[in-house]
């Protein structure tokens, strides 16, 4: 190892730290990996960089009143000015910041602008994500073959399936069937239901222009199986406040269900405050030994032995660890013989949105808040190409009421009370999730020069838009505002945020799959083609990107690779 990369490691004895496999990472398919590996029966040791999390207990803001907040949910401009990066990230408010970095701990280097949304606790990013879990088609896995971008994917949809259905029936999906060939079906709990201007909007969008409108497919349990009280999780209530962490565990985390339920077979353990250095190789014996661990509070250094390691660490902290793991057999990273490790990151484009306003339909009654949005499918290059962009969007959406607040009068007394309980006029949202197409160009690397508290080198961030990003952008725009005004809106409002890619918080790539080890660096079971017994199953293993939310993706190959890897364990082969 060469001297820049030198920890002084500081072992306890071999025996005391071994395990049958360890996990680097606790988010959502760090939890996945554990569960799997603990229910088969393997010594599963779970290292996470930042502090513990328990259920409950550590939900601080859980149950408070806006009003019981220091100030009523905002943040402050001090916060902002001492966090610009992270304070810009989907969720993070006064009643949630506790649950994200703070920039100043964890510094990167952007070429170009690129806002890495970072959650370091146990349970990562699933206590603060999006909960969409729409599952990905055939088009989707066979769209860089068809279209000749990337490389080909290793599976096909009837690979991930029966692994889809696994992960779904475990933490809880809502949603409908609706036969649609380019967002296929799940294992679906009762969806939850559509508002008046929804079921207006839907109606409409069909009759003009057969596209869908659908309740989202969430991590919601919205009528409790067995499964999930045994779990110890309830329904969700509607409350809205999911990113405070659910004390009814309503919502799918590490923190409410896999990881207590590895928990339960006695197998697991978990290491808060782990940073890993890298992942050690045995040249001699030809495979991973194990990791090394840099103490985040002592900066003490430590070595853990296994048999299986799981690269769970979100995709770009994946790409650094493994990037970082230099031996004489691999002096460019672990398994980077091509030198293709940390190239093609991509993301999903969410720079487009739009809002309107409905009238004459004052008098419909709004039911309740619910923290799940519509969904209007991909439309876009589907079974052949039809557009001057490659590639498709999803568009998220919500009916809503809106508040009238009257200015006449003082601002009190039971007048100023009753105007506030009158609601304002329908409104309706769309926003895009759009494909990125992965470019070789769009990369990171390690700093040759400038490390981190841990002594790691800091990773350069190099990802940014293309003209296709541009096209697919342009189009949503136009078609949202067409469906819009197709539907009677009125005083739309459409808006490029012109976002750094990043603060969509779902970067993927860099340790892709594919069949080939010239032009890729996993197999199809998610392994490293040079170094068998180390898997990566988060967002650093996607050959492209889709148009559906990843996380159900993340937990489904998790799953898939960690009962392959018990197999060959079993044969011997890892």
């Amino acid at each position: 190892m060469p001297d820049s990369l030198q920890v002084n490691i500081n072992t306890k004895g071999k025996e005391n730290n071994t395990y049958d496999a360890i996990v680097i990472g606790s988010g959502i398919s760090g939890g996945w990996a554990a569960k799997e590996l603990c229910e088969k029966g393997l010594k599963t040791l779970v290292l996470e960089r930042g502090r513990n999390i328990e259920h409950i207990k550590d939900y601080p803001t859980m149950n408070l009143q806006k009003w019981e907040l220091p100030h009523r949910g905002w943040t402050t401009l001090q916060q902002r000015k001492e966090n610009p990066l992270i304070s810009k990230g989907a969720g993070y408010a006064e009643d949630t910041q506790h649950f994200f970095v703070k920039d100043k701990d964890h510094p990167y280097i952007q070429e170009k602008p690129f806002d890495w949304i970072r959650g370091y606790q146990v349970g990562g990013k699933s206590l603060i994500w999006g909960r969409s879990c729409q599952r990905w088609s055939d088009w989707d896995f066979s769209a860089p073959q068809r279209y000749g971008y990337a490389i080909d994917w290793p599976i096909r949809y009837n690979d991930i399936a029966p692994w889809y259905s696994h992960t779904e029936k475990f933490i809880g999906v809502c949603g409908t069937k609706e036969n649609i060939e380019s967002m296929p079906d799940g294992e679906f709990l009762p969806a939850m239901e559509f508002n008046t201007v929804e079921k207006h909007f839907k109606h409409v969008i069909w009759k003009r222009y057969q596209r869908y409108y659908i309740p989202g497919r969430w991590a919601h349990i919205t009528e409790p199986q067995p499964i999930h009280t045994e779990q110890g999780r309830g329904q969700c209530l509607n409350r809205d406040l999911c990113m405070r962490g659910c004390p009814f565990g309503g919502y799918f985390s590490s923190v409410t269900s896999t990881l207590p339920w590895a928990k339960g077979t006695g197998n697991l353990t978990v290491r808060p405050h782990s940073v890993v250095h890298s992942v050690i190789y045995d040249e001699k014996r030809g495979k991973a030994t194990g990791v090394r661990v840099i103490d985040s509070n002592t900066k003490e250094a430590t070595e853990y032995f296994a048999d299986i390691i799981f690269v769970n660490a979100s995709a770009l902290n994946s790409n650094l660890i493994l990037l970082n793991s230099v031996s004489g057999r691999f002096p460019n990273g672990l398994g980077n013989d091509n030198g293709l490790m940390g190239k093609y990151i991509c993301f999903h484009n969410y720079r487009g949105s739009m809002n309107a306003e409905f009238e004459e339909m004052d008098d419909m009654y709004y039911k309740v808040k619910r923290p799940a949005e519509c969904v209007i499918p991909n439309f876009r290059n589907l079974k052949e190409r039809d557009t001057d962009f490659i590639g498709g969007y999803v568009i998220f959406s919500g009916g809503y009421r809106q508040r009238l607040y009257y200015n006449e009068g003082d601002g009190a007394g039971a007048e100023y009370k009753d105007q506030l309980c009158e609601p304002g006029p329908w409104g309706m949202y769309m926003y895009m999730q759009g494909e990125a197409i992965p470019k070789e160009g769009n990369h990171v690397r390690l700093s040759p020069d400038q490390k981190d508290d841990y002594g790691m080198p800091l990773l350069i961030t190099s990802v940014g838009y293309d003209d296709n990003d541009e096209k697919m952008l342009k189009d949503f725009l136009e078609q949202g505002k067409e469906m819009f005004e197709a539907a009677g809106a009125k005083n739309i409002s459409i808006n490029d945020s012109k976002q750094a890619p990043g603060l969509d918080i779902h970067e993927m790539g860099g340790i892709r799959m594919g069949r080939d080890p010239k032009t890729s660096l996993l197999n199809e079971w998610n392994q490293l083609h040079h170094c068998k017994n180390v898997f990566v199953t988060d967002g650093a293993c996607m050959t492209s990107t889709g148009n559906q939310s990843p996380s159900i993706l993340y937990m489904a190959l998790t799953a898939r690779a960690a009962n392959h890897a018990i197999e060959e364990l079993k044969k011997g082969n890892l």
